[in-house]
């Protein structure tokens, strides 16, 4: 051991003498020592002491993940003099301060590195360096970078590199002297994950001068470097045994079984260099680059048989042992490099590393200990089928790629993208061409990476080579299961869950290499189902050979749905359950909720100094809930019946996952694998390769867990663009407007031009790598396939009948989320209509949406709740809705009749919007996208479904009117919902209007919670939309209010007119509520305005007075005059008839503002004045109401005021005795039976509608009589 340089005698009494002791013990532990360096070797994580936090330290003390507020950690070793430098490899682009500090720096959950007099870090998340204060500094970094962290004792400076590239010196003159040493140091927030490299493995980007604070194995490298070339003088030797001389030939053309001289003398050779390769270092600095050198010369893999070759060789000639750890080591150093490799214009270091992979893995023997051991228990393999996005677009090449940019300058009024604008110029033209050229550039050589990584995931899927044992392709299959497993199990650690960035792009080559291979299968067998027509056979789903975990299905539990549906089992799929398998799966849930407390506790307990663990996906995925049901639950199934024989029974178990055979999968003969329990309804399809329907299963749970938010998080990049492109138009129509007298002006302008082009410029280059990666053609197609399988696996379980129950929520989920990805991901750059069979396939859905959006079998609230909202969206677009209206009519029929069940208890607000989206377009003033008043304000997403053009379906309205018009006991009973739930929601908007008034009188400065404004604005939106609904039904079917002869006409009319008149009287009142509310312009209330609920009482008035019969019209006039709310200046308020003494309002009304800021009241000179507010009136909205309907209301009026006028002067006074003591407007006209209490007959039919108890005693009313009152009295 050689003496620590660290010199006790210049120590003074000033160094902090822990920091000299920690000093001390460091030096005499050491292995080896380097002058101005004092610390272990290696050199890894100090996670027994030097830590602040909770972390999670991988196995090998070099890579780290934060799981707590601001944690922190140092190294194990310091340095004191000379220049130092290590790598810190970035996995999350998110917030961490890398750099060095001192022992003596203190740090907790609100300070790290940087923030200390002695510490000093770069922040590429903030573009930041830190030393107690920060400025700015470098270069933002990204997932995928290498950060070099630099520091010279002798200058005093610390300098840190991005990629290679010095990002120059950080800090100067730093701290230095007696006893001060630095530690390399990192602090990083809650999920964010690094490696560090201090010289474990080659530096990547090495700095002349700077030396690695870990020794290279130089003794090691030499003997490496010298032993394989012995190997290669002896590959490339052959022996001339008639001549007795050595020839040389070119050592790629070497074959294992050669002369038995040449093989004894390479075991010789190996007795030395086998044990060398077990060292990370010398696999990555020696092996991986003599294998890739052998790449080197181009041309496809197969053309380079000395890998296999050598492959062969290791596995001949090495103990296990040594060769195991030897690929492990050089897979993980694949895997890095490639990871952390710059992004250049040909993606050349991408593909080299590829191609490499892809000769490992073409030997079965390494591929297949590769796949047990090391690519889902050791790496996340996905990483392979990655291509990361380029932060930095010059860095990457793109410059030169895509030399010409373009951005949409052309937008039509509801703000979106023209494609193709008709008055696009001859040079916007040219540069969309040229960018468009680019593109396609950029594209090819990214489809270079991705032929190679579905190259890779062909050679996993491999099912043929046996010869060496299990296939591939069940290997493959298991660890992928549990790879599923442990990204869906929600009692999973969140780091064990992969970045929905890598899955994105596994999903994509995954479904490649499937469908590739399934297509192989088919050529094979033509009769077997192809891969246009996949689905997902319904056994799968309940005979227990597929592991979905604790994933819910759609009738609830697994093991509820063994219990209740085990009969329907046994005769529909000849699967019988054992009722005391079905009691031990029970008690095992119960257990598994009893210790789900533990398994969600941190497995690292930093906090305490215990040693932190190894995140999962960096370890063997431990079996989880799912095998231990699987293992306990076991399923007894019977062979399919034959005709005239007793059916055999057989006792089938059900395996965890690593123990499936590739039988058990694939069948073999009388056992259909994992087609076994074919239900009647479902035909007897041939099918080649069984275990690529599994495949395909977690395809779709894959697309489930993450894909579908990525794909939706990805599209901010054509947002950012589409933003930017109209701020740039705006700004070059300001410089075209701005005077020339104002150069103040125009060069600020021309600032913000400069700024909004060069961020275009990055940007749009940036998009095209995004369209190449994620939402080109191809990919599209990748989804379209995904949505159509789940599509086809809904229908064929749904002709199950009640086994439907047993599918995973997760297809329904899927067939809606993809449906809505490719409708509004994709585009504009791809369309949906260019896929083949689309408009098919929207019916298919539409079917589904139509069927289970209602379905008694589907119990869970969260899909119900989607499948409605999915229907909601879908009848807002015209090429949905007329898929809507293709499905048969037996559908359409039931979708409106459960569309039509009372609103009482259930979730009845999406319901109401789909009938008022059919509605859309034949309302009275309704036919526009946005409400008038808000047309001038910032515009809103124009794909949203409220904000799409009227798209009214009379096909449906009609089915809508058959069956209210038919089954009078459901137009009663939907009717009176929809009234009680307008009575609610207009009070609820009229009660918390009131509160904001208040708050807005009081003189001090006023508080109002956007919560409270959000729920004020949907109560007036809902009420809004049940007007609409009323009035949808009153046109259609008139007679449900004006047809007396039916139950409950004459109730529903007068409780219609009742309704109506309070709403016209609280919007129309002389300085009412409504009008100061309105007037404060409050965010979040933007939407509340007269013109929306003012048109929609209109248009049912207008129905019921005008558009009727005679008899009709008089009916409903008597009803609604007869209503003591009635006033008929309401009514003269539509048509600005009310006199102008209304518009004025309270003068100076105090001003509030959302929660969180406040303004106070302003002064009577800043208040609006009354000719500022104009009074509302029907006749200022020519461009939304057509003249025949301001007609109508016209002559509406005149018809009430004649009636009205009759009315006064043919009543008679009555007293206040014989008026209903309930409501006192009616007189009594009622008796109940038996008690004998009276009201008016409007008030008892309208309680018996809901409750059958008196009002006053509560008696049960068994009938009620008319009463007449006696001539005497």
């Amino acid at each position: 051991m050689r003496k620590s340089n660290f010199d006790v005698k210049t120590c003074t009494s000033s160094v902090d003498i822990v920091e000299f002791r920690w000093c001390l013990n460091a030096s005499l532990c050491a292995d080896q020592q380097v002058d101005g360096r004092v610390g272990p070797q290696p050199v890894v994580l100090d996670h027994t002491s030097g830590f602040e936090g909770l972390l999670f330290v991988d196995d090998d003390l070099l890579g780290v993940i934060g799981h707590s507020n601001f944690s922190s950690i140092r190294a194990t070793t310091c340095v004191y003099k000379g220049k130092w430098a290590y790598e810190v490899l970035i996995s999350s682009q998110g917030l961490m301060q890398i750099g060095w500090c001192t022992l003596n720096c203190r740090f907790n959950q609100e300070e790290g590195v940087g923030d200390t007099p002695d510490s000093y870090a770069y922040d590429g998340n903030r573009v930041r360096k830190w030393n107690v204060t920060t400025t700015n500094y470098g270069k933002s970094w990204a997932a995928g970078d290498i950060v070099n962290c630099l520091i010279d004792l002798d200058e005093g400076t610390i300098t840190f590199c991005l990629n290679g590239q010095s990002l120059g010196t950080a800090f100067t003159n730093i701290k230095m002297g007696p006893g001060i040493a630095y530690f390399p140091a990192i602090s990083l927030s809650f999920k964010e994950s690094v490696a560090f490299n201090f010289g474990s493995r080659p530096l990547r980007y090495p700095v002349e001068g700077y030396l690695p604070l870990q020794d290279p194995p130089t003794a090691d490298l030499t003997k490496a470097h010298k032993l394989l070339g012995f190997i290669k003088n002896v590959l490339s030797t052959s022996i001339d045994t008639q001549e007795e001389k050595l020839l040389e030939k070119g050592c790629a053309m070497w074959k294992l079984h050669g002369e038995p001289t040449v093989l004894v003398t390479l075991a010789h050779i190996f007795n030395h260099f086998a044990p060398l390769m077990c060292k990370v270092y010398l696999v990555e600095d020696v092996l991986m680059n003599f294998l890739l050198g052998i790449l080197e010369g181009g041309g496809s893999v197969d053309e380079h048989p000395l890998i296999q070759q050598l492959l062969d060789l290791f596995w001949l000639l090495m103990e296990d042992h040594e060769v195991n750890e030897c690929l492990k080591q050089l897979m993980m150093s694949l895997l890095r490099a490639y990871r952390f490799s710059p992004i250049i214009p040909d993606l050349g270091f991408q593909i080299h590393y590829l191609r490499l992979t892809t000769a490992i893995l073409r030997h079965e023997k390494s591929r297949k200990y590769l796949l047990n051991n090391v690519l889902f228990d050791v790496l996340r393999s996905v990483v392979f089928f990655y291509i990361k996005t380029p932060l930095r677009v010059k860095e990457a090449g793109l410059e030169e790629l895509i030399p010409t940019t373009w951005w949409p300058t052309h937008f039509d009024k509801e703000g979106k993208d023209e494609r193709e604008p008709k008055d696009e110029s001859a040079d916007e033209r040219l540069r969309r061409r040229a960018y468009e050229r680019g593109c396609q550039r950029l594209k090819k050589r990214i489809e270079v990476v991705e032929e190679l990584q579905i190259q890779i995931l062909r050679l996993l899927l491999n099912n043929k080579d046996k010869t060496t044992g299990e296939a591939s392709r069940y290997i493959f299959l298991n660890k992928f299961r549990k790879f599923l497993q442990e990204n869906a199990s929600n009692r999973g650690h969140p780091t064990a869950l992969c970045p929905p960035e890598y899955m994105v792009c596994f999903l994509h080559r995954l479904i490649t290499a499937v469908r590739s291979c399934w297509n192989e299968a088919c050529r094979k067998s033509p009769s077997s189902l192809s891969s246009e027509d996949a689905y997902v056979p319904p056994q799968l789903f309940y005979n227990g050979k597929v592991d979905y975990f604790d994933l819910q299905r759609l009738g609830g539990l697994l093991s509820h749905l063994k219990k209740t549906l085990k009969d329907d089992l046994a005769s529909k799929a000849n699967i019988l359950i054992d009722p005391a398998e079905i009691q031990a799966a029970s008690m095992d849930d119960l257990d598994e909720d009893e210790e789900s407390g533990a398994a969600q506790r941190p497995f690292g307990a930093a906090g305490m100094g215990s040693t932190l663990v190894r995140p999962s996906w960096l370890s063997s995925p431990t079996p989880g809930r799912a095998n231990r049901f699987l293992s306990t639950a076991a399923v007894s199934l019977m062979m399919p019946r034959r005709p005239l024989a007793q059916p055999e029974k057989v006792k089938v178990r059900s395996l965890p996952v690593e123990q499936r055979t590739e039988e058990d999968i694939e069948g073999s003969h009388g056992n259909d694998g994992l087609l076994l329990g074919r239900p009647q309804e479902e035909p007897d399809q041939p099918m080649s390769d069984k275990s690529l329907l599994e495949i395909t299963d977690g395809i779709v749970m894959m697309y489930n867990l993450s894909v579908h938010q990525q794909l939706g998080k990805m599209v901010v990049v054509a947002d950012d663009v589409h933003e930017y492109a109209v701020a740039l138009k705006d700004t070059e129509e300001k410089i075209a407007r701005c005077p020339p007298r104002r150069a103040d002006i125009m060069d600020e302008l021309q600032k913000s031009q400069k700024v909004f082009a060069e961020k275009l410029n990055h940007l749009s280059r940036r998009l095209a790598w995004i369209n190449a990666t994620i939402y080109s053609k191809e990919k599209m197609l990748d989804v379209y396939w995904l949505l159509c399988v789940c599509i086809r696996t809904i229908e064929h379980a749904d002709n199950t009948g009640s086994l439907f129950a047993f599918t995973p929520e997760f297809y329904l989920n899927v067939a809606m989320n993809a449906y809505s990805a490719l409708k509004n991901y994709f585009s504009p750059a791809n369309s949906m209509e260019e896929l083949p069979g689309y408009e098919e396939t929207l019916t298919h859905l539409a079917a589904i949406l139509a069927k289970h959006f209602a379905d008694p079998r589907i119990v869970g609230t969260d899909i119900k709740d989607s499948l409605m909202q999915a229907l909601a969206s879908y009848v807002c677009y015209p090429q949905s809705l007329r898929a809507v209206e293709r499905i048969p009519e037996e559908q359409r029929v039931a979708m409106m009749r459960n569309l039509l069940a009372p609103y009482e208890q259930r979730p009845w607000a999406q319901t109401n919007w789909i009938l008022v989206r059919l509605w859309r377009g034949c309302g009275f003033g309704y036919r526009y996208t946005r409400l008038p008043h808000l047309l001038k304000t910032k515009p809103e997403d124009a794909n949203l479904p409220s904000l799409q053009k009227p798209c009214p379906s009379l096909l449906l309205q009609r089915h809508m009117a058959e069956l209210l018009s038919l089954d009078k006991d459901m137009a009663a009973s939907f009717l009176n919902s929809v009234l009680n739930q307008l009575n609610w929601a207009f009070s609820e908007f009229i009660g918390m209007i009131q509160e904001i008034q208040q708050a807005a009188e009081r003189p001090e400065r006023n508080f109002v919670d956007t919560r409270q404004l959000k729920v004020c604005a949907t109560c007036f939106d809902l009420s809004v939309s049940l007007l609409r609904v009323l009035e949808m039904t009153v046109t259609l079917v008139p007679e449900i209010f004006l047809d007396w002869s039916r139950p409950s006409a004459e109730l529903l009319l007068r409780r219609l007119a009742q309704l109506l008149n309070q709403v016209l009287n609280r919007v129309t009142a002389e300085k009412n509520l409504f009008d100061r509310v309105v007037n404060l312009r409050l965010p979040g209330l933007e939407s509340v305005d007269h013109y929306p609920i003012l048109v929609a009482v209109t248009g049912i008035l207008v129905r019921i007075l005008v558009d009727g019969n005679r008899q009709g019209t008089s009916r409903a006039a008597s009803v609604l005059l007869a209503d003591p709310c009635f006033q008929l200046h309401s009514i003269q308020h539509l048509l600005g008839e009310a006199g102008e003494s209304s518009t004025s309002s309270t003068g100076a009304a105090p001003t509030l503002t959302a929660l969180g800021s406040s303004v106070a009241p302003p002064s009577a000179a800043g208040s609006s004045g009354p000719s500022e507010r104009k009074h509302f009136t029907l006749h200022a909205y020519t461009d939304y109401i057509s003249e025949e309907e301001r007609q109508k209301v016209e002559h509406m009026l005149t018809f009430l005021t004649e009636e009205s006028k009759q009315a006064a002067a043919s009543t008679a006074p009555t007293s206040e005795e014989d008026l209903c003591p309930i409501c006192y407007a009616h007189s009594i006209s009622a008796i109940f039976k038996p008690c004998s209490h009276k009201s008016c007959k409007a008030c008892i039919n309208q309680h018996l509608m809901n409750k059958k108890d008196c009002f006053f005693c509560k008696a049960t009313i068994t009938g009620v009589e008319d009463y007449n009152k006696p001539a005497s009295s």
